[in-house]
């Protein structure tokens, strides 16, 4: 959207608009100010100033994984820019008592806010997260989310332009035995064609439709795409991967760290 103003007889076009949004981060910035960045459909990654961000007025508002209806403008395309936001849910207020569910939701937005060039338009990537705060939010049994959650790490590798091929084997095409994925090619490999490179192979957990998976469906399923976001994505523009995501991954990883068990949770 275009705002025109008439400023000493020219016309000025002052670009702006307005969107639902969810907050992936902010950093203080200047005298009480906060600089946010949000994900939206229309407009991607997109980070403004927020007046007063720093208050405890607005620092509930600006919390990792809050929904808010967002309005940019600036006075020109190209510069950062101001934004008003709304509240319209408290995600990250509600999971204060679920250690899991919470590094869930700190895991997503920083994988974004990491991942995803600014102002690129990902209206399915969007739709895929928020559908996952609900997930999260509505299930307290991590067998369900949790599956969710590397079901849309695979989805943001595919937003940013590496896919996984999990439904044939790489060396003969087959579609059934899959045990493995290549960590060369992304592609699914049949156990009788892994042969002595097996365990230099990444598992596939049973829900993506592998086959005899020797740990956790939920630490191989972590495993599996951690590997190809940390080689194909941040090694990609020299970072690690979010500290967040690590956090993650390591409570999954002590929860459920009993191997030949994809069934029920450590006590």
């Amino acid at each position: 959207m275009i705002q025109r103003a008439i400023l000493c007889g020219i016309l000025i076009t002052m670009p702006e608009w307005q969107a639902d949004a969810i907050i992936l981060s902010m950093r203080s910035h200047g005298e009480g100010n906060a600089v946010v960045s949000l994900l939206t459909a229309e407009y991607g990654r997109h980070a403004g100033l927020v007046r007063g961000g720093a208050s405890k007025k607005i620092r509930g508002t600006i919390q990792p994984g809050n929904r808010v209806q967002a309005s940019w403008r600036a006075r020109l395309s190209e510069q950062l820019g101001q934004m008003q936001l709304e509240l319209t849910q408290a995600v990250a207020a509600r999971f204060l008592d679920s250690p899991l569910r919470l590094a869930g939701v700190a895991s997503v937005c920083a994988l974004l806010d990491g991942a995803l060039a600014e102002r690129e338009p990902h209206a399915g990537l969007y739709a895929g997260t928020d559908a996952l705060l609900s997930l999260i939010s509505m299930d307290e049994d991590d067998s369900g989310w949790l599956e969710g959650y590397v079901r849309w790490e695979l989805g943001l590798l595919h937003a940013v332009g590496y896919q996984l091929d999990l439904a044939r084997c790489a060396a003969s095409g087959e579609t059934r035995n899959l045990a493995y994925v290549s960590p060369k090619s992304g592609g699914a490999v049949a156990r009788q064609h892994a042969g002595t490179f097996a365990n230099r192979l990444l598992a596939l957990p049973g829900f993506l439709g592998g086959v005899a998976c020797p740990s956790h469906d939920w630490v191989a399923g972590l495993d599996l795409t951690g590997y190809f976001l940390a080689k194909r994505v941040f090694a990609t523009h020299n970072s690690d991967i979010p500290s967040a995501r690590r956090r993650l991954a390591d409570m999954v990883e002590t929860r459920y760290k009993h191997p030949n068990d994809n069934h029920e949770a450590t006590p």
